[in-house]
């Protein structure tokens, strides 16, 4: 398993931007265990129904925040007070901004060093989003809008969950230059293909016969990524739009989520929809894990032995190298990755390809 130094990223072992922690659905009163950017964290909701995620170790005895079922901190049901939680070993109670608001057995000032790491997060599109940077910076760009979400003719995605993969992000990255798998992995030749780099969003346009999705037929996508951790694929006219979600969990793993955002056809979708829409995301998801078997089971690719005709692997981690920096050289790498790449021998749109 490859880090991030042995692709020669950049001094951060873990990227700058937005990055999905969990389903919203999944995260409730009840503490919930995760692990991210090589931390172990805890993600619960206040009565309020907002969602946090703090650091998850105790700074009295380090003591995991989330991961108990037998004290009498959390059976007599104390375990989160209003927008605050209590740690099951003492009952120390850490509040949203993590400082310790309360010791029950403390007479006295509350020590300031009494205070647990706290995380930025934005619920949207039935996910949680956090925000990482590894200078302690707040957002520098926004989440990705997808105006079709409030669109009622579109069926909501039910997120699939994909799990750990055992590989570095970048080696899911470089699948947006990879031109050449389209045929033997997924069943169709391009008839065009192009890369678009501008500033923090990667672009791929593409048109192929796709024997998995659409059998018979050309899939034309525009693909991007908003920073490093978000992909969304716009297929014909927005049919539908798929949604990647990757989190680094650790240096060389990766968590990933699923979905697919699918236009009825009406107006207004109704639940008669929803099967039609259901059996498009397996489909979906039937296609991405013709890839991520592929990432699961190869060796890091550490410099592509890239031949003619295959896709601009090099701007694309020249455009992925920004957010392993610090923000002050982000521009740098911009102006080393902007523009637009087409492939050697191949048409970059559908009108030169007819």
């Amino acid at each position: 398993m490859a880090g991030t130094a042995d692709y020669g990223l950049g001094p951060f072992t873990f990227p700058r931007g937005w990055f999905m922690v969990a389903e919203a659905a999944e995260v409730t009163s009840v503490p919930k265990s995760v692990r991210f950017f090589g931390q172990d964290l805890v993600l619960y909701r206040g009565e309020s129904g907002r969602a946090y995620m703090i650091d998850a170790y105790c700074p009295h005895m380090g003591t995991h925040l989330a991961k108990n079922t037998t004290s009498y901190v959390i059976k007599d049901n104390q375990h989160v007070e209003g927008e605050s939680i209590r740690c099951p070993y003492h009952a120390w109670r850490f509040g949203p901004d993590g400082h310790c608001n309360h010791i029950p057995y403390l007479q006295g000032k509350i020590p300031a060093a009494a205070k647990v790491g706290t995380w930025t997060l934005q619920e949207k599109y039935g996910c949680l989003f956090t925000w990482h940077d590894p200078e302690g910076g707040g957002p520098d760009f926004d989440l990705p809008v997808i105006p079709e979400w409030d669109n009622p003719a579109y069926v909501h995605w039910a997120i699939d969950h994909l799990g750990i993969l055992p590989c570095h992000p970048q080696e899911i990255i470089d699948n947006m230059a990879d031109v050449g798998h389209l045929g033997p992995t997924h069943g169709g030749q391009p008839i065009y293909f192009r890369n678009e780099i501008n500033g923090i969003v990667l672009r791929q346009y593409q048109g192929a016969p796709h024997r998995t999705l659409l059998p018979g037929f050309i899939l034309e996508t525009d693909t991007f990524y908003t920073g490093p951790g978000i992909l969304l694929s716009y297929y014909n006219e927005a049919s539908a739009i798929m949604y990647i979600a990757n989190t680094p969990v650790d240096d060389g793993s990766l968590m990933a989520w699923h979905g697919l955002l699918v236009n009825s056809g009406k107006a207004i979708a109704t639940p008669d929809d929803l099967p039609a829409a259901r059996q498009a995301q397996a489909g979906a998801l039937g296609a991405l894990a013709q890839d991520f078997e592929i990432w699961g089971n190869k060796r890091a690719c550490i410099t592509p032995l890239a031949v003619p005709g295959d896709g601009a692997f090099s701007k694309v981690r020249m455009w992925y190298k920004q957010f392993y920096n610090p923000r002050a050289e982000a521009e740098k790498f911009q102006s080393l990755a902007n523009g637009t790449y087409p492939v050697r021998g191949m048409p970059t749109h559908r009108e030169a390809a007819a």
